[in-house]
């Protein structure tokens, strides 16, 4: 199974990637955020409250494209009974349910001088609010569901029911008269921010997903040693 795709050229990572990697992670975010609170100008309307989105808005993006890869990797599961995208997903999960909490936290600290208010009922960030429930309920299903195959089962319909979430969050500021802004960037359209904010918005973006990927590399060995083990204290028990 974990010999799928190579998988355990994981395991064959060795010390040397893993110092370039947080390096590389290092070097994005000090280089971010001197471009974020030093270089880039402070908003017309908002003044220096604007530095906030360098953090919220990655966030945010990662929040929903982590929450998306587990959607996707759990109907591969289900259908296709591959188990390997269950580690997937589960190594996935508490790094997105981190990137939400972040994003409602920095999304509070950024409404309450824009909208006078760190919280309301909002579309935006009522379905924001619900993606991290849906983190949560997935988590929690790890942990206290013991068989693996009825966890595995639980989770992924979770993920799946999820991913209906995803663009109820991303069309919300279209569909509903809504607090949230619009999005600035699209892939259709030319982003309508300007480069010396969007430079360090990516920057910033880039920094947090080699986080990320930090993060699922070390979660994903962990994953798969914990499921080895339990496979040998099944056998030493019989």
């Amino acid at each position: 199974m974990f010999s799928l795709f190579q998988l355990k050229k994981i395991f064959q990572l060795n010390d040397n990637f893993f110092y370039w990697l947080k390096i590389t992670f290092l070097s994005l975010i000090i280089f971010g955020l001197i471009l974020s609170l030093i270089v880039s100008p402070k908003d017309y309307l908002q003044g220096d409250t604007v530095r906030i989105m360098y953090v919220h808005v990655p966030a945010s993006w990662l929040a929903l494209m982590i929450f998306a890869a587990m959607g996707i990797s759990s109907i591969i599961t289900l259908v296709f009974k591959i188990r390997v995208f269950t580690i997937y997903a589960k190594s996935l999960a508490p790094i997105g349910f981190t990137f939400s909490l972040i994003s409602i936290f920095t999304g509070s600290l950024w409404g309450q001088p824009t909208w006078g208010t760190f919280w309301t009922w909002d579309a935006r960030l009522t379905s924001m609010l619900v993606l991290v429930f849906f983190y949560i309920f997935y988590i929690l299903s790890w942990k206290f569901i013991k068989n693996f195959f009825v966890a595995e089962k639980y989770s992924s319909i979770l993920a799946i029911i999820g991913l209906a979430n995803l663009p109820i969050i991303k069309f919300s500021v279209e569909w509903w008269n809504t607090l949230h802004q619009p999005a600035s960037i699209k892939l259709t359209e030319s982003p309508a921010i300007h480069p010396s904010m969007l430079m360090p918005l990516l920057i910033m973006f880039l920094g947090f997903s080699v986080f990320a990927l930090f993060i699922f590399f070390i979660r994903y060995k962990t994953e798969v040693l914990q499921l080895q083990e339990n496979k040998l204290n099944k056998v030493l028990k019989k």
